[in-house]
């Protein structure tokens, strides 16, 4: 009797000995409890212990204690990053992606032409506006983009698609894309008629007017010229983006008012280049920068069907400004006015572009 109790004993000893790592290994493994799909982000400065509670919290394991039991043992380091987690995703799945690091990026696309606002628009779900509004006059960013003297980042950023996670601190993020110029953009403004920040302020100008490439160094030209006769640019665009410098955010065509604004931006009212690029050039805006295509040409308007004409004369350009207007007439289907002896008034140089 006493022998069959002991072997009694020792039999339930050693089924309980097997059923707890049975257990423990069915909790690592059955589905977690994640009804839905979450992200979790391990911030700089997280320790195991915390993210472990937060896993708990947002209902992705049962256990934080049993994570917190196979991260000390395991001795895992955490990597810093945002982790898409799947619905009903294991235990084991979770710590596999923490371990290995599997971050889940967001690309985020930035393109020639943008400005400070749409590139504020375009990053606000990982910098908050009004921390962006502060890094983007920043002078430590500035200097970082290679541009010391640069009152603000419009123009310093390099068109590219960046790979983001919303653990990054916004400076981060914002560091990441001057970087990306200083080394990039910055080396090819070198080597031209203007020093290298004036060369990437006639760039972006050029940038705004046309979507044609083949059209900068003519644009470009033709403010290169201007610029040697002391002749004021009268660029469109510069009117727009003192209408937004100015507060007013409507992003439209430019308006005759617009040209009429007192702003250092406009360059209706103010001789020479503005103050900083008013957009994100091309590396074919740089390059026509660089190497403008300066002839006799003085004016150029939109043709109304993609391109621009271009003339060195006020009366060729207002014969072309006359072709333009006819050419929407036409395209809306207005007839065309009866002949009037009044003098109209003298037409702007650059062309109606884009209003982004």
């Amino acid at each position: 009797m006493p022998r069959s109790r002991t072997s009694l004993r020792l039999l339930t000893v050693t089924t309980l000995l097997t059923l707890i790592p049975l257990g423990g290994w069915w909790s690592w493994k059955r589905n977690g409890p994640l009804v839905q799909e979450t992200t979790v982000l391990v911030t700089k400065g997280s320790s195991v212990a915390q993210i472990a509670d937060q896993l708990e919290r947002q209902g992705v394991i049962r256990s934080a204690m049993f994570f917190k039991l196979w991260a000390r043992s395991r001795k895992l380091q955490l990597i810093r990053g945002e982790y898409a987690i799947a619905p009903g995703a294991s235990m084991s799945e979770v710590a596999g992606k923490l371990r290995k690091g599997d971050i889940h990026f967001t690309n985020v696309v930035i393109t020639p032409a943008m400005h400070a606002w749409s590139v504020q628009k375009r990053l606000k779900d990982f910098v908050p506006e009004e921390i962006f509004w502060t890094l983007w006059k920043s002078p430590r960013l500035a200097r970082a983009a290679g541009f010391e003297q640069a009152e603000s980042l419009e123009g310093l950023v390099a068109p590219a698609t960046y790979r983001l996670h919303h653990a990054l601190e916004p400076e981060e993020i914002m560091l990441m894309l001057v970087e990306a110029f200083h080394d990039q953009v910055r080396p090819k403004l070198e080597g031209g008629a203007l020093p290298p920040y004036d060369t990437l302020i006639l760039a972006s100008l050029a940038e705004k007017e046309t979507n044609l490439a083949e059209e900068l160094p003519k644009i470009a030209g033709v403010y290169a010229k201007r610029l040697e006769i002391g002749m004021r640019l009268q660029c469109d665009p510069t009117s727009l983006y003192a209408r937004w410098a100015s507060g007013d955010l409507r992003f439209s065509q430019p308006l005759y008012a617009d040209t009429r604004r007192p702003h250092r931006f406009n360059t209706y009212a103010i001789a020479g280049l503005p103050p900083t690029p008013i957009a994100i050039p091309s590396a074919a805006a740089i390059q026509a920068a660089r190497e403008p295509a300066i002839g006799k040409d003085l004016y150029f308007v939109a043709t109304g069907t993609g391109g621009h004409n271009f003339s060195p004369t006020l009366s060729g350009h207002n014969r072309n400004v006359n072709a333009f207007r006819k050419e929407l007439r036409r395209q809306k289907g207005i007839p065309e006015p009866a002949p009037s002896r009044a003098k109209a008034r003298t037409p702007r140089t650059g062309s109606r572009k884009r209003g982004r």
